[in-house]
């Protein structure tokens, strides 16, 4: 106990010693709405309500993003405590914005996968990261840091995460930003700079204080307690940059896109589907061993990738229409909105794009089967 008293200590004095730091680099946090980002959004509002109000100069930003095929009840769940911090922080008055970004309508998942004819992402193919996740968020810190000369990016990472987490911190900790120990420098931002301000908490530590503690903005964690409680999982990490990847994907059960075919098993969505008694996750669970199937199959792929060259290349466009038929069922079903219509407008131009070339194509069968190969 007095080991977690010494490092809440620190964790406190180090954000207040940053925020009234003489640069002038505006703060973002990473929110992903897990119980890490959670933990240190807690830190930094109790940090700032304890900050006199003209000392208060430093604007700061929390960041969400949205991939727009987030696991449904946990999106919700994000959703629902972004407008909490919206209208608290507020009332607070607080300089502290919450934003939400998401990928462009060339970065969807489906555009990708049912206009281009992506295969579904996997391990040596993981294409849906970066569009998705990493380019929203690098957009929106080089706005940021191109406009004041700099930014700070908060993010709720610790060693304890796991061996790769440790080796990639240390790693970054060899680099400190211009003598600031408490700074590193971001791999694929210029000018950005990553303070981790919670990596010495164990796991244990961070359930121990989100038990004890209530949001400096009001309420409770208990739903978020429950969520995890009944997934039996973690959150995808906030994702920054590509050598993030291997954290989404993993084998671990997290919170993460209900599309995911990177992993075999979504054990979170099976475990909510379970747990909650909810046929529209199971469906959606069965729907994502659909895709995979599907782009598994040669025969559902051009032998022809979009490069010339002769090989297991994009879904056919037959492939392709099949899924998105499938798709439009299962929205209707679930009474979810799956796909918005501007996806819908730009993947029936990409087809009239692609008709030429591909439907001569997808008229041809593969002998043999073959390794899967990038389109």
């Amino acid at each position: 106990m007095n080991d977690l008293v010494g490092k809440i200590a620190s964790v406190r004095a180090n954000l207040r010693e940053e925020y009234l730091a003489q640069h002038s680099w505006p703060w973002v946090v990473g929110f992903s709405g897990g119980k890490d980002s959670t933990l240190l959004a807690h830190f930094v509002v109790e940090m700032l309500k304890q900050i006199a109000p003209d000392d208060r100069k430093r604007p700061i930003t929390f960041l969400s993003n949205n991939t727009l095929v987030e696991s449904p009840i946990f999106q919700e769940y994000v959703d629902r405590q972004l407008e909490v911090l919206r209208e608290n922080l507020g009332a607070l008055k607080l300089p502290i914005l919450v934003i939400q970004t998401h990928p462009d309508l060339k970065g969807t998942f489906w555009f990708n996968l049912i206009g281009k004819g992506y295969p579904a992402p996997s391990p040596s193919f993981r294409w849906c990261t970066n569009h998705m996740k990493v380019k929203p968020t690098a957009r929106f810190l080089q706005l940021q840091a191109d406009h004041y000369g700099g930014a700070v990016l908060l993010l709720g990472i610790r060693r304890s995460e796991s061996s790769q987490r440790a080796k990639t911190i240390a790693h970054h900790e060899s680099k400190h930003s211009g003598g600031n120990v408490r700074l590193t420098p971001h791999t694929d931002v210029a000018d950005c700079h990553i303070f981790a301000p919670i990596k010495e908490f164990t796991t244990e530590e961070v359930w121990a204080l989100l038990l004890q503690l209530r949001p400096p903005w009001g309420g409770s964690y208990r739903e978020l307690i429950a969520m995890y409680r009944d997934a039996h999982t973690g959150e995808c990490p906030f994702v920054v940059s590509e050598s993030d990847n291997a954290s989404c994907g993993t084998s671990n059960a997290r919170f993460g896109c209900w599309t995911c075919t990177v992993v075999r098993k979504d054990r979170a969505l099976d475990a909510l589907a379970e747990s909650r008694e909810d046929e529209s996750l199971e469906k959606l669970a069965a729907f994502r061993i659909r895709i995979k199937h599907i782009s598994d199959d040669p025969e559902q792929r051009s032998l022809v990738r979009r490069n010339g060259r002769r090989g297991l290349g994009p879904l056919t466009l037959e492939a392709r229409k099949t899924i998105l038929e499938e798709l439009l069922k299962l929205q209707s079903e679930v009474n979810k909105q799956l796909i918005s219509e501007e996806e819908l407008h730009l993947i029936r131009t990409q087809w009239r794009t692609d008709e030429t070339t591909d439907l001569v194509r997808s008229l041809t069968k593969v002998p043999t089967p073959m390794a899967l190969a990038n389109p």
